[in-house]
Formats: C-alpha cells, sequence, structure tokens
C-alpha cells in the first residue's frame, strides 16, 4: 500500500503526516508537530528555514522508520519567499511579511489595475512589496532566483528548483487569467525579470527523488532505496499554498462550492473557474488565489478561533476548547453581538474585557458569564461567515446551497450547527485535516491511483464522510440577529439591492466595514485608493500568531 507523506508548515508551527491509501480509502496519521517562531535579528523579523528544515527531516524519518514511502509533498503559507543564488543556495534567511520593512505600490501602479491583472488584494506583506523594498539592496542584486516558501523545501528535499503555480498565486506578479508570471507587471514595477524565470508547475508534478540525508535510508534497507530507481521515494510539488490544499479536500459532488476553512484565521468564500477582479471585489476585501486543477479560490480572510484562544488565555483555565463551546451551547442563544473584525480582536491581549468594552460602546449589555462570551463569540463569527459569503455569491454571480466547513473547527457540532442556523443553508462538516488530506491525495494523482480533481473529492468523500446540520426551523430569531449584526457593523449599505440579474448589472455600494479590512498601509492610516476611495485603513485582518494546538482537537 502507498504512504505518502504531508509536510504542514504554519505561520505557528508544522507538522508532518503520512497517509495510506487503499485505492479507495485515505487514512491519516501525524507523526511529528513542531513550533514555528521567527526569529528577530536586530531591525528585521525572520523565518527560521533552516530549523524547519531540520525539523522537517526528523518527521519524515520518523514516517520513514514505519515502512517505505511513496512520495512527500510541502505546503505552507503565502506571499513569503527566499532569494537563491545562481546554484540555488539561499542568500539570507526570508523576511516575515509582517515585519514592517515592507513598502507599498503608491505611484507605481493603481490598486485597481494591479488587481485587474493578478485578481490579489493589495497588503504590505506580499511578494511584490517585500521585493519592492529591497530595491537597490546587494541581496536583491546578488539573487538569480526567487522561491517561496514551499518551493525552497521541494528544492531543499529534491533538489530540483520549481514555482508551483498556486503558492506563486499568492505572490501579487502572477496574472490571475492565465497562470503565468505578469511580465508587463514585473517591468513597471522595476524588479529583476530573471527572478521570474523558473517555469511554473501545476500541482502534482514530480520534482524529483528524495535526496539522502532527508530522513530516507540511502542504502538498501526496509525503506528502499533512495535514488532514481523505481523504489525510490520522491519529492512531489504539491498545491503549496496550503489554503489550496485545503479547498482541494472539500467533499463536492457538483454545482458552485461555497466553503469555510475554519481555523485562528478563517476564509470564506467560493471555489471558482474564472476570477472575479471588479472594482467592488477589491474594496470588499476579496482574493482571488489559484486552486487545483485551474480553480479559482475567491475568498476573503476573517477572523476565527483567535478570539477564543486569547478568551481562554485570559481566564487562564484549562477548560479544553471543546467544553468552552458546549458551554456555550446550553447559553442563551441572540445575546450581544461585535464585529471581528474590528481592530480591537485581531491582536492578542484581554479578549473578555475588549468584547464587554465593545458592547457598552455599541449601546448592548455585556456578556454576564464566561458561557455567554463564548456564545457571542461564535454568533458573531458565524454571522461574519454568512456575510463574506453573501458578499461572494453578489459578486461573483453564484448561488451556493451548501457550505462546506474545513478546519479544525469541523469537529465542533454546536459550532457547526450555529453557522447553519446563522446562514440559512445546510453546512458540511469535515475533513479537518482537509490541508494534509489535500497534500496527500494531490501526491496520489501524482502517483497515478487518483486521475481527476472529481476522483479526489469522491476519495475524500469515501474516507472522511461530511457531517450534515440543516439549519434549524425557526428561521425569525436568526434573521433578527443577522440584521442587528449588519447594523451594528455599518454593512447594510454593501449593495443597492439584491434583484436579480448578472452581477455586472448591479451597483455594488462599499460600506464603512468593507474598508475597515483593506490591508494597505498602516493602521489607522488615511490612504488615496482612487479619485475617490479615501479610506481609513484597519489592522489587516488574519495575522499569525502563537495558536494552541490544542484547539478543537480531531475526534
Amino acid at each position: 500500500m502507498p504512504v505518502y507523506v504531508a509536510v504542514d508548515l504554519g505561520p505557528e508551527s508544522g507538522r508532518v503526516l503520512t497517509g495510506e491509501f487503499d485505492g479507495e480509502r485515505l487514512s491519516v496519521r501525524e507523526v511529528h508537530r513542531f513550533a514555528n517562531r521567527p526569529v528577530r535579528v536586530l531591525d528585521g523579523l525572520y523565518w527560521d528555514v533552516l530549523g524547519l528544515l531540520t525539523q522537517t527531516r526528523g518527521g519524515i524519518a520518523l514516517a520513514a522508520a514505519r515502512g517505505r514511502l511513496t512520495s512527500v509533498g510541502v505546503n505552507a503559507w503565502g506571499g513569503d519567499f527566499a532569494l537563491l543564488d545562481r546554484d540555488g543556495r539561499l542568500l539570507a534567511n526570508p523576511r516575515h511579511h509582517l515585519d514592517p520593512y515592507t513598502s507599498g505600490l503608491a505611484g507605481l501602479v493603481s490598486w485597481q489595475d494591479h488587481y485587474e491583472l493578478t485578481g490579489v488584494h493589495p497588503g504590505p506583506g506580499t511578494t511584490a512589496c517585500q521585493l519592492l523594498a529591497h530595491a537597490g539592496s546587494p541581496l536583491l542584486e546578488a539573487a538569480d532566483h526567487l522561491a517561496m516558501i514551499p518551493d525552497l523545501f521541494t528544492l531543499w528535499l529534491s533538489g530540483e528548483l520549481l514555482a508551483e503555480r498556486t503558492i506563486s498565486s499568492t505572490s501579487q506578479l502572477l496574472d490571475a487569467r492565465t497562470g503565468r508570471w505578469a511580465s508587463s507587471l514585473v517591468t513597471r514595477l522595476g524588479l529583476p525579470r530573471h527572478l521570474f524565470a523558473d517555469r511554473l508547475t501545476e500541482p502534482g508534478t514530480v520534482a524529483g527523488p528524495l535526496r539522502d540525508g532527508n530522513g530516507v535510508d540511502g542504502g538498501n534497507g526496509r525503506n528502499g532505496r533512495n535514488g532514481k530507481g523505481p523504489g525510490s521515494t520522491v519529492v512531489v510539488a504539491v498545491a503549496g499554498h496550503g489554503d489550496a490544499s485545503a479547498a482541494a479536500a472539500l467533499p463536492v459532488s457538483s454545482g458552485s462550492v461555497g466553503y469555510i476553512s475554519f481555523g485562528p484565521r478563517s476564509l470564506a468564500g467560493l471555489e471558482l473557474d474564472a476570477p472575479v477582479t471588479s472594482r467592488e471585489a477589491r474594496l470588499a476585501g476579496f482574493t482571488n488565489e489559484g486552486g487545483v486543477m485551474g480553480t479559482v479560490r475567491f475568498t476573503r480572510a476573517l477572523n476565527g478561533l483567535l478570539l477564543l484562544q486569547e478568551c481562554r488565555r485570559a481566564w487562564g483555565v484549562r477548560t479544553s476548547y471543546a467544553d468552552l463551546v458546549a458551554e456555550a451551547a446550553s447559553a442563551p442563544g441572540f445575546g450581544p453581538l461585535i464585529d471581528p473584525g474590528h481592530p480591537w480582536f485581531l491582536e492578542p491581549g484581554d479578549m473578555p474585557a475588549r468584547i464587554a468594552a465593545y458592547c457598552r460602546s455599541t449601546g448592548q449589555a455585556p456578556p454576564a458569564s464566561r458561557a455567554q462570551t463564548v456564545r457571542c463569540v461564535l454568533e458573531s463569527l458565524a454571522c461574519s461567515y454568512r456575510w463574506a459569503l453573501e458578499q461572494a455569491e453578489f459578486l461573483s454571480d453564484r448561488r451556493v446551497e451548501a457550505v462546506h466547513l474545513v478546519g479544525s473547527g469541523a469537529s465542533s457540532e454546536a459550532l457547526c450547527r450555529l453557522v447553519a442556523d446563522f446562514a440559512g443553508r445546510p453546512v458540511l462538516a469535515g475533513p479537518v485535516e482537509a490541508t494534509a488530506v489535500g497534500n496527500l491525495l494531490v501526491q496520489a494523482m501524482a502517483d497515478g491511483r487518483v486521475g481527476s480533481l472529481t476522483e479526489l473529492r469522491e476519495v475524500v468523500r469515501r474516507s472522511f464522510r461530511p457531517r450534515a446540520f440543516p439549519p434549524g426551523g425557526q428561521r425569525e430569531p436568526y434573521e433578527i440577529a443577522y440584521s442587528r449584526y449588519r447594523q451594528l457593523t455599518g454593512i447594510g449599505g454593501f449593495w443597492n439591492g439584491t434583484e436579480a440579474g448578472p452581477a455586472s448589472a448591479r451597483r455594488a455600494r462599499p460600506a464603512r466595514h468593507a474598508a475597515s479590512a483593506t490591508s494597505v498601509g498602516l493602521a489607522g492610516d488615511r490612504v488615496t485608493a482612487g479619485a475617490d476611495e479615501e479610506v481609513e485603513v484597519g489592522t489587516p485582518v488574519g495575522l499569525h500568531h502563537v495558536v494552541d494546538v490544542e484547539a478543537f482537537p480531531a475526534p
């Protein structure tokens, strides 16, 4: 039975998992978990990629101790990159996207022109903005290659440098429609064109054999040999962006796909066959990034379990997240609501106190107990997810009948029911380990054991049967609460009605809430987004924080 290895690198932690595929079902096991702690050196914040490589090799060795490995694939976060010399050697540790050294695009290209070309929402931590900050530096002048983080690890494991498309789509330098490097944009920004000469590859491309010293015995022992023959372990360029791997593992049968990836940082949106790059989509904070088999992930970053994580930290309790959610399920519903995207809730701190202060400032009675606080958080998150999905539908002129919920939140029955009730449509929950599952099954595609994305998702349905949560029958209380949420957050005027017809025939009206999620400039700055678009910049949604790995463990 083939055994595949998924290396899942996140901004706070990394994992190595194995997947055994019998031709019908996939079984997944975590074999190694480790922290990912950025390092501050003088005035810069860097990723410790060499430490991550050591941990990755250790995890592969643990997996190989169980038997011969068929392949290894690496997924990671987007935006950050390494600069390499002509021989593929690392010139310096990659800078962290939250390091304030990055630049902006002001004066070089209009936000809308850039968005229409790349489909990526403007942000100071993108690859393009980081490269602009390197302009004129000896480091950039010495660089011959650029490698996104998963591509860097594919290089180190296989010796082959590839540019995988889904991770490249996060760079703000890829043409969203052609799937190729936007050469005209690279030139316009004054960036070295040779950095983008490496060929773009699709998820499922075999990079080469796993090189000796990367966790698999190079001899002829029980792990097989690590050479170029039929018994070697190979390295596969999977969907390098972790969110793309997770989207591949949606257990979808047909039709338009709406989904929520629920973790400390959440994503909500649709899977489409073409990007949506309208002015309204940009102002609403949506991004278009690549998926498996040419799909487009039209999503918006939202707050998530960070709220509960910080509440639990402030309370100093040992109660599990699952127990906190169970307590909240027994508390009265339809109480106070918050805007999870408000700057108060995007940074670590005394979250219960901030929630109480927000409620008082908006004329609501604060939660009176721990259970009511958690209930407030969960109902507010459910409202924010519904709003993001409705925006995505409106902007793309699509309608989804059911919502797929994947990630750590999918293991919480109470949470899934709340999302279904507030969304007013069924929720299909699982798999919890969607990122790893997508990574592993793309390797199975490269191995010739899965033939298409449709077949891959059929394997997911067989292996991890999604749990269905239909919405409750009494719609009025949820609609009233959702109306309160829209009034509270100021999003009621996002569009002028929802009349039928193509999206191009409707005139969307950006609202204060949409502008507050803009991730350009520094929080509190006022920037000019165009002739009629002066907006106040809020703290970027979805910042990476330290994650408590115990949150919503798989059953």
